[in-house]
This record gives structure tokens, sequence and C-alpha cells, in this order.
């Protein structure tokens, strides 16, 4: 069983691991072969994406200084918008399902700001969303 936060319920579609190490992008390929394949356990911190991450501290986020605070807030709206919550069980193919439906409003509140968006904008579902 997979462990995911909210935000990557939603950016796993696009994200291609460009922009971290070798061994973060090696456990972000590892997860994306198994998200189809098995349950996902919603967790409110650190979860199977953050494992190896070298920002990952103590079970937090310390990519910068607001980065475990912020990080939280979209966990908080990506939950909202896929209507689930922390400690619930869900399927990649459900998710993936709504995407269409929610990216609009994550787009225009997440990804604007987003550090990692000209990674995402790489994916062509994502253009198509977007667009």
């Amino acid at each position: 069983m997979l462990r995911l936060r909210g935000h990557h319920l939603v950016c796993l579609h696009f994200f291609n691991g460009e922009g971290h190490d070798r061994v973060f992008t090696e456990n972000l390929e590892d997860v994306l072969k198994r998200v189809g394949n098995e349950d996902i356990e919603i967790c409110r911190d650190t979860d199977d994406v953050c494992e190896k991450c070298r920002y990952r501290k103590d079970n937090k986020c310390e990519y910068d200084t607001h980065a475990d605070e912020d990080i939280r807030e979209m966990d908080n709206m990506a939950l909202a918008l896929l209507e689930t919550e922390t400690g619930a069980f869900t399927r990649w193919k459900d998710v993936k399902e709504k995407i269409p439906g929610i990216f609009r409003q994550w787009y225009q509140k997440q990804c604007t700001v987003c550090d990692w968006k000209k990674a995402c904008e790489k994916n062509y579902s994502f253009n198509g969303l977007k667009n």
C-alpha cells in the first residue's frame, strides 16, 4: 500500500522528477510504477514520495522557511477538491477521474505559484487541462 499526501494526489499526474537528485527521482519512478496497482492511504505528513527527498527533515518539508505550512495548505485544498480526507483509502484510477473536474481551480491557486510548474508544463496532459 502506498501512502500519499493530498497535493501528491494531484501533482503526481504531471510531475516527472525534474529538478531533483537521482535518489529522489528513482524513488518517484518507483512510486509511479506502483500507484496504479496498489491501494493508497491518504496521509497528513510526508509520504512515500517524500521518503527520499533531501528537504525532508523530521517528517516535515524544509524546502524553504514556510514550505511545510504551505504544503499543508496545498494538501488541504487537494483533499477538499477531491472530496476526501486524511486517513481515507483510495485508488489511483478514482483520483485520476476527478482531475479534469478540479484542475482549473487547482491550476489557478497552486500551479501559478509553484516552483515546479516548468517541469509539469512538459507534460501533455497538464497542458491539455490548463487550456
